[in-house]
């Protein structure tokens, strides 16, 4: 059994993603939360379609290994600077088992998260996933184990599922595509209410390597209204062009490394009141070979 059975008693909703014994750190506790923070009934109620998708299905299983997954990581903000970076998943298959390491984002915003030994969902979920809580945590001062629960409630009583096509490598695919609010009906909403519209999307599809196309969050212009599953993939460019023009109508590029330039740019709580606009975007750019 493996590390995040144990830590959910053999429920189903996560069994595809196997940990090393010794490697359970960030990433079980974040799976432990995110599955069984929503105390007693939620757990006894049914899998949503969006958790199977997200959780329960093989991500990996189309994916040809040995090969790097290379993503491209970007943030532009009106609160504090942007920045581009990369995320890298490097995928081996050791007697027949999927072993990926997973290197997000570089220098003083890396994430250490632990190698796993026989993958089946798409490990970039989840750092994407405790990145952004963690984001959260440093903007906010609110609790981790607090936003874990309610991205958990979200996926599990309201996640709106659609489709959305999608370019990759110059051809056009059709996505599966799931939505959440998490703080949209939030009880304690009062608390951060300036976030109460985050969005966050998942794009996925079998015919990309690793299963998962893009994942972001959007806050602002772009979150400032109720989602709509069926919403197409030109809402996501506009609200990213309209967080761009927030950063004073110039494009936040990051420099070698992922070093952030953001003309402006303000320290989070310390600009005139104004409305924070964040969108955070992490999208399949290529495959390549793996590093040595």
């Amino acid at each position: 059994m493996t590390c995040i059975q144990q830590e959910r008693g053999g429920d189903a909703g996560l069994r595809q993603v196997a940990f090393a014994p010794a490697a359970c750190l960030a990433l079980v506790l974040f799976v432990a939360l995110l599955l069984a923070m929503g105390a007693g009934p939620a757990l006894a109620q049914p899998v949503s379609p969006a958790e199977v998708l997200l959780f329960e299905t093989d991500h990996l299983a189309r994916t040809r290994a040995p090969a790097a997954l290379v993503y491209d990581f970007r943030k532009v903000s009106n609160i504090e600077p942007g920045f581009t970076d990369t995320v890298e998943l490097d995928l081996t298959r050791e007697n027949g088992h999927m072993h990926a390491r997973l290197r997000f984002l570089s220098g003083a915003r890396k994430r250490e998260l632990p190698d796993i030994d026989d993958a089946h969902g798409n490990p970039v979920l989840l750092g994407f996933l405790e990145n952004d809580i963690a984001e959260m945590k440093r903007l906010t001062g609110g609790s981790a184990t607090y936003f874990r629960k309610r991205i958990r409630l979200a996926l599990a009583n309201t996640g709106q599922l659609g489709k959305q096509p999608f370019s990759f490598q110059g051809k056009t695919h059709e996505g599966q595509v799931v939505r959440i609010q998490p703080y949209l009906d939030d009880p304690l909403h009062a608390r951060f209410e300036a976030y109460v519209h985050k969005t966050y999307t998942f794009i996925l599809s079998d015919a990309v390597p690793g299963g998962i196309y893009q994942l972001s969050t959007s806050l602002g212009k772009a979150g400032g209204r109720t989602i709509n599953a069926s919403a197409s993939a030109a809402a996501g460019a506009a609200a990213t062009q309209a967080a761009a023009q927030q950063t004073g109508g110039k494009s936040v590029q990051g420099g070698p490394g992922g070093q952030a330039q953001g003309p402006g740019a303000q320290a989070p709580g310390t600009g005139t009141g104004s409305a924070p606009s964040i969108e955070e975007t992490l999208t399949l750019a290529k495959v390549v070979d793996p590093k040595p």
